[in-house]
């Protein structure tokens, strides 16, 4: 009798044990699976961000990795450094501040080719002649396998005379490296080794 006692109370214990392992278990997968959606949650709320509109209401907006942009961020760096440098009125000032806007996205190599065509009396003769100047970007081709990133740019170049409209292929090349931000270079890239293969006449309509 007296063994069978202690069997039961063996058996007991063994039940005992099982059921505080299986509740041990039952509660470390609670726990995790708590901390794993607190996690998530807070993961979602990282990427929220709320704007305050002219200081009368929130608006909610959603961020990302900066990263996911830098592509698109680096074909509009050259595409508005080209704006800037080649979009060009028949007056000193303007051309100047042009020239200056665009020498902050820009290093030397940039500024030593306004400087040779300076020299050559290219802006005199567009200010002499009322000339207007203007680009088209066709496309901005990038390679981000390697850094720098080498960058060719293709665009159309528009020089409008009172008589006629003369068309010319643009392409330059130039590499990309990575600069800080700032209210003059928003994108925070900087042109360097900036270079023109082709400028050529492709066609002339008479106005």
């Amino acid at each position: 009798m007296e063994f069978k006692t202690l069997r039961n109370i063996e058996n007991s214990f063994r039940q005992i044990r099982l059921y505080a392992i299986v509740f041990a278990v039952l509660c470390t997968g609670v726990v995790g699976f708590s901390v794993w959606k607190a996690y998530q949650f807070a993961e979602a709320q990282r990427q929220k961000v709320y704007v305050l509109d002219n200081g009368k209401s929130l608006m909610l907006a959603l961020s990302q990795d900066a990263s996911l942009n830098r592509p698109v961020e680096a074909r509009e760096h050259v595409k508005r450094f080209h704006e800037l440098f080649f979009t060009l009125a028949p007056d000193k000032n303007a051309i100047e501040s042009n020239m200056k806007r665009a020498f902050n996205l820009a290093d030397k190599s940039a500024f030593d080719y306004y400087k040779d065509l300076s020299e050559k009396g290219y802006y005199n003769r567009i200010i002499s002649g009322n000339v207007q100047q203007r680009i088209e970007v066709d496309s901005v081709v990038c390679n981000f396998d390697t850094y720098p990133y080498a960058i060719r740019t293709y665009a159309k170049q528009f020089i409008i005379r009172s008589s006629n409209v003369t068309r010319r292929s643009l392409i330059t090349s130039c590499y990309l490296v990575n600069s800080v931000r700032s209210d003059n270079n928003p994108q925070g890239f900087n042109i360097e080794k900036f270079a023109v293969l082709e400028n050529r006449d492709v066609e002339v309509i008479d106005r």
